[in-house]
């Protein structure tokens, strides 16, 4: 039998870790703020800190929408530029209050839990969306947010065809067909649990939706679906979740007496089957491991930690590039840019760091100020296929790697 998971207790669990981490980094300093940069590293959970960075753009996008009014021409070329530099400006200025952000980190926590316990309401949130249809470029591009099992929605992805638009009911059905098929694929919950539980003690009985094991129809559970991980210990006062079989405690319907004469033998029963899932093609290469590698806590406190490795000059722009509202003007006139760092929008800038600089958001922003500095096109080409392509050892990138160079001609145009 399926366990069932629930996200009220994700979101309870969400929620005293939050409070608990925003105690560590908040406590000695109550005033203090965090940019862009100090998000992306918050906690040693990356896929945690790429969800609250998605809900910061989702803020952002929010408010660009709001700028818009029925008396001016929004759409006139000057006012899409000057609006192009405004939110640009604004992304570089991220400014988060505890106030602000311990809900956006609560959210991400439970979040991050929802993918390890079942990928499918994921698939349907952070890539699918409100879009009632999507192509495989769409849902390829929103991969940028997700690092844990991101191999096995890359797979699925995968196995669409390219420039096809998709209804929504198609998509869910073909994922939840293609993840139940390519379920050992996934990361064990366990793993997942692993890593929070250094942060603040969880296991995976935690999480069990217990209403629904009550109200589920009376089984024989073998003791080996609930893991022995459930007798990790809780924080003081927690109540621990039994791993003990369900069993039913109903009286038992008195026994008819055996009939007798012809009706002694009863017909046989026959139960459907359901037919077996052809499973669909695996992918044909993970894009990165499922889980980013995250060190044992130490006795040193997460806001010296972070204020130790936070560089002093990095602007916003290094964390969240302005999705411009003039993207689709920009592609099609590609007009010559100044700056390879001012040019690059938000989507293109976590497409470059999760694909070509292995998250690594420092070392991205490093390639881009030595490509900003070279004085013709031949050098920085080089640069990029030459010394970078070996040293992050880039196969089968080339679709990130020619919109680099892309953005390199309208450089040196």
């Amino acid at each position: 039998m399926k366990d069932k998971y629930s996200q009220a207790k994700r979101e309870q669990y969400g929620q005293r870790l939050a409070s608990h981490l925003c105690d560590q980094h908040f406590g000695p300093a109550p005033t203090a703020t965090l940019d862009g940069p100090a998000v992306l590293r918050f906690t040693p959970i990356r896929q945690v800190n790429l969800f609250v960075v998605q809900q910061l753009l989702a803020q952002w996008t929010a408010e660009m929408a709001r700028l818009r009014s029925p008396y001016f021409d929004f759409e006139a070329p000057d006012v899409r530029q000057a609006l192009t530099q405004f939110m640009n400006a604004l992304s570089r200025r991220i400014k988060l209050s505890r106030a602000a952000f311990e809900p956006l980190l609560a959210q991400a926590i439970s979040d991050a839990l929802g993918v390890a316990t079942d990928p499918g309401p994921t698939f349907e949130h952070k890539l699918l969306g409100g879009q009632p249809t999507a192509t495989a470029e769409q849902l390829r591009d929103a991969l940028r947010y997700l690092d844990l099992d991101k191999a096995l929605f890359q797979g699925f992805i995968d196995t669409l065809t390219p420039n096809i638009t998709l209804e929504r009911d198609f998509l869910l059905n073909r994922f939840r067909l293609y993840q139940e098929a390519n379920y050992k694929s996934h990361a064990p919950l366990e793993q997942v649990v692993a890593e929070f539980s250094r942060l603040l003690p969880l296991s995976a009985s935690d999480l069990l939706d217990t209403e629904a094991a009550r109200s589920a129809p009376q089984v024989e559970v073998p003791a080996v679906v609930l893991p022995s991980v459930a007798t990790a210990a809780a924080p003081t006062g927690e109540a621990k979740l039994s791993a003990a079989p369900v069993v039913a405690t109903s009286a038992a319907p008195t026994p008819k007496p055996a009939p007798t004469g012809p009706e002694a033998t009863p017909p046989p029963t026959f139960v459907a089957q359901p037919a077996p899932v052809a499973p669909l093609p695996p992918p044909a290469e993970p894009v990165r491991e499922p889980m980013a590698e995250t060190e044992a806590p130490t006795s040193v406190p997460l806001h010296e930690k972070l204020k130790a490795d936070q560089p002093v000059t990095a602007p916003l722009s290094e964390t969240l590039r302005g999705e411009r509202p003039s993207a689709t003007l920009a592609e099609k006139s590609a007009p010559k840019v100044e700056s390879l760092r001012e040019a690059i929008s938000i989507n293109q800038r976590f497409s470059f760091i999760n694909e070509l600089f292995n998250g690594e958001n420092m070392e991205y922003h490093t390639a881009i100020q030595h490509l900003d500095t070279l004085p013709n096109a031949e050098l920085a080409k080089r640069y990029v296929t030459t010394e970078l392509s070996h040293k992050y050892g880039w196969v089968r990138k080339e679709e990130h790697i020619n919109k680099l160079l892309k953005l390199l001609d309208r450089k040196f145009a």
